[in-house]
């Protein structure tokens, strides 16, 4: 298995490459740095049209940056010819909402009415919280980032609904502040923390026991800050129960050729 420190600095390309080859299969958090990195979902047809809906009435945990055609599984604006079937490193299949198989490769599962939705993820603005001196816990613990189900409801959109989901970073009051500052900047991978400090307030009753992904270090002083998720299609799958969907495993990510500040409105 390639080490992390090696993917950090390949291309994005490169890394998505090993990832075809089974050569990683593990959380993308801070890999092929300074790229953008988005969630999947696939969807059969019959589906797409309320599920481009729901994305568009929920932009903050679900911020559309491209949708490929029907049956195509080919990605040609966010990436150069990539396969969305071979070249995120989890992913996982959901039949009318429960969760039946975690696989690496889903060719087997394709079909020709799929649809499928790349959606922002917060990983994109990692670096530039990096270079505000802002810690990043989960890649500092080589950890997939912790997300939590809210108690904040979705819009829906046709048979679509569910709670919007966050993920958690831990930093001081201070570096809170400048890290608002830092991913508002990035409206299109969620933008600025929807919350910061107290938990409860967002139906979180356990940060160490999160929804998805893997527990982190709170450090003495620190305080958790949230950020709305593309993990949220994913929990309204589990509620809304379609036949089938595909999305990616929550923290492994399909890696975009597009560069973070490409996304930076500033």
């Amino acid at each position: 298995m390639i080490d992390y420190a090696t993917l950090a600095q390949e291309s994005p390309s490169e890394v998505r490459h090993m990832i075809r080859k089974g050569q990683w299969d593990q959380p993308t958090s801070g890999l092929a740095n300074g790229h953008t990195q988005a969630n999947l979902v696939i969807l059969p047809a019959d589906y797409a049209y309320d599920f481009l809906l729901f994305c568009q009435r929920n932009p903050q945990p679900c911020p559309l940056l491209e949708v490929l055609d029907t049956g195509d599984p080919i990605v040609e604006s966010m990436a150069d010819h990539a396969d969305i079937r071979t070249d995120i490193p989890r992913y996982r299949i959901y039949s009318k909402g429960i969760l039946s198989k975690e696989l690496t490769d889903i060719r087997a599962y394709w079909r020709d009415d799929f649809v499928s939705f790349l959606i922002g993820c917060s990983f994109s603005f990692e670096q530039a919280l990096l270079e505000n001196g802002i810690p990043v816990r989960q890649i500092e613990e080589q950890r997939n980032v912790p997300m939590y189900r809210t108690n904040i409801p979705c819009k829906s959109a046709g048979i679509f609904s569910g709670p919007v989901v966050v993920s958690m970073r831990p930093m001081t009051e201070r570096q809170a502040i400048r890290a608002i500052q830092v991913t508002s900047r990035y409206p299109s991978v969620h933008g600025a923390p929807i919350h910061f400090g107290n938990p409860e307030k967002l139906g979180i009753r356990d940060l160490a026991h999160p929804d998805f992904g893997d527990a982190v270090t709170i450090r003495e002083g620190e305080i958790p800050v949230f950020w709305a998720c593309g993990v949220t299609p994913q929990a309204a799958v589990m509620d809304s129960r379609p036949d089938i969907a595909i999305t990616h495993a929550p923290g492994h990510m399909f890696i975009t050729d597009q560069k973070d500040t490409a996304f930076s409105i500033l």
